[in-house]
């Protein structure tokens, strides 16, 4: 039932996305915003979904294989958009866009990450399948089981590993660097997923955890915002 949902979401999106092209093309904010809103919200809503799937057995084996499955198929589905306002970061930062469809893109993807999370809060209320079943009573699920400083550092290399490999790959075939960079996030997650969710990314952060930042927001703001920003930031300035 999940992989039918993620499945059917991700069909969703691409006709959405299909849609834009058409009928947007021409508002060029309307067609950077809906664009950036519907691929974050894919991302967003999978990844969710994927949340509840990490208990299943055998542990951590098929957790890992299905990040790495549609983290390929992301990255199949979804080209052309960013789904990260760190990554929004960089032709800011170079200027290769302005720094008002900068600001467009990032607020797409926080509002699509909100998107995310209501619908699928929606969805587990029907209870469709098992891993359902209590999702909406978990609250804050707290990915943080470490220290604050620890969590920082952690979500700090893990963007600046990241985003130099991402750097590093820029000129593979498009076909090997979707599995590349997919193998390269199952990685961390298996690394790091344990001890802060190995996220990088802080809409889908939010998206995953509202409850959390609205519980200890400063804690959460530095280690999933403020970290992978300056993780990015390094690479830009230092790279």
């Amino acid at each position: 039932t999940s992989l039918l949902l993620m499945a059917g979401i991700m069909v969703t999106v691409g006709l959405c996305r299909r849609l834009t092209r058409r009928r947007l093309r021409s508002h060029q904010r309307l067609y950077t915003f809906f664009l950036e809103m519907f691929s974050t919200f894919q991302i967003c809503a999978c990844t969710n979904e994927l949340c509840l799937l990490s208990n299943v057995e055998p542990k951590p084996h098929t957790a890992l294989t299905l990040t790495y499955g549609f983290t390929v198929l992301h990255g199949l589905t979804l080209t052309g958009s960013t789904c990260n306002p760190c990554g929004t970061l960089q032709p800011m930062w170079g200027g290769g866009i302005s720094v008002k469809m900068g600001g467009l893109k990032i607020a797409a993807q926080f509002v699509a990450a909100v998107l995310a999370r209501v619908f699928m809060h929606f969805i587990w209320s029907l209870e469709m399948s098992e891993p359902h079943l209590g999702a909406l009573s978990q609250g804050c699920s707290n990915p943080m089981q470490t220290t604050e400083m620890q969590a920082f550092c952690i979500e700090l290399l893990f963007s600046v590993v990241f985003q130099l490999i991402v750097l590093q790959v820029e000129r593979v075939n498009p076909k090997y660097k979707v599995h590349l960079i997919a193998l390269l996030i199952t990685m961390l997650v298996y690394a790091g997923g344990n001890l802060t969710g190995a996220i990088f990314n802080p809409a889908l952060a939010f998206s995953l955890h509202p409850n959390c930042f609205y519980d200890r927001f400063l804690s959460y703001a530095l280690v999933y915002w403020i970290a992978p920003s300056l993780g990015k930031f390094l690479i830009l300035h230092v790279f």
